[in-house]
């Protein structure tokens, strides 16, 4: 993963009342292999994270930031220059919003054929480690796990005019409503698809398809168990679930049942559907044998077609599954 550019401007607040000051870097940080492992721990951690999925608004909604970098990528502005803008207007928001500063790390990597550009404002945190004469010494570290402020662009997408609504994705978990919405005007970014609800609306659609087929039970959780480590690992990765991919999971047999089959319902889903992680996690299934009885669902049917009494320690199956119930009717 080359980092093509990379950057650190420190943004300084010593308190809620203080105001926000920008000591901005001189220069870009070469290359290296721990500028590429911290912006790889960065995407790490940002993935897992709840984000809002999106592309540039167009006409006067796109505020200044998808001009100037359109003319940084045509070498038309250099990239110090360029991020050295961005901070004057992430420390303006700073400002307004936050408590304290930080660093605000702006990064251009390749992965492959694509590009992005990724930016998050950083807090460091405490730790320890070992000095040359193996003592126990303090020392700061970047906490990557919880930036006040971050964002990432597929610059490949973007640069295509790719017809894709999600190349560009944004925290909005931390700081405040405000903070996100002035985040976002900042950023130019208008509000694409929503990650959690797609998911969870694919991952139903998929629910009525199994159902519909009357799949027997192994092979119900074959299917189920393929769709979520394809959906976590495209989350891991910070990629979209792709509905032709993941119909050729479901049935290589026939790899467009189940787009057709949503397609024909209208569900009302995209193509390329940015994965939830949460939503992904309810849909783990709960399995359990004992006595002769072997019992397994998907977790999200809890509470719906599903009920646990726990007073009486008793499942409660609202629906029965159609092969079950022939059976049950021959007896």
């Amino acid at each position: 993963m080359p980092i093509l550019n990379s950057i650190v401007h420190t943004i300084d607040k010593a308190g809620s009342d203080a105001p926000a000051t920008l000591t901005p870097a001189a220069t870009a940080i070469k290359d290296s292999a721990a500028m590429s492992d911290l912006v790889a721990g960065l995407n790490k951690a940002y993935h897992g994270k709840a984000k809002t999925w999106g592309r540039f608004a167009e006409g006067d909604e796109a505020g200044v930031v998808p001009p100037r970098l359109a003319a940084y990528l045509a070498d038309e502005l250099d990239f110090v220059t360029f991020s050295r803008e961005l901070a004057e207007k992430i420390t303006a928001l700073v400002d307004d919003h936050l408590p304290l500063g930080g660093y605000l790390l702006i990064a251009h990597e390749r992965q492959g054929d694509t590009d992005y550009l990724s930016l998050a404002l950083l807090h460091m945190r405490q730790g320890f480690g070992l000095d040359a004469e193996q003592k126990v010494v303090a020392t700061s570290q970047f906490n990557l796990a919880q930036p006040s402020l971050a964002a990432r662009i597929n610059l490949t997408q973007w640069q295509d005019d790719s017809p894709s609504r999600q190349y560009l994705s944004f925290l909005r978990d931390r700081g405040g409503k405000k903070l996100a919405d002035d985040f976002a005007t900042l950023l130019g970014a208008q509000e694409g698809v929503d990650a959690s609800s797609e998911t969870r609306t694919l991952l139903k659609a998929f629910s009525d398809y199994v159902e519909q087929e009357d799949l027997p039970e192994e092979q119900s959780r074959e299917k189920t168990d393929a769709v979520i480590d394809y959906a976590s690992d495209q989350a891991s990765r910070g990629e979209p679930i792709t509905l032709d991919e993941l119909s050729e999971l479901v049935d290589e047999q026939q790899p467009k049942a189940f787009y057709d089959y949503i397609r024909q319902q209208d569900y009302g889903l995209s193509p390329e559907i940015p994965p939830d992680k949460r939503a992904l996690n309810q849909f783990r299934r709960f399995t359990g044998r004992a006595g002769g009885v072997s019992i397994s669902f998907d977790s999200h049917l809890l509470g719906s077609s599903v009920e646990y009494d726990a007073d009486q320690d008793r499942l409660i199956i609202k629906k029965v599954p159609n092969q079950l119930r022939d059976q049950l009717k021959q007896k």
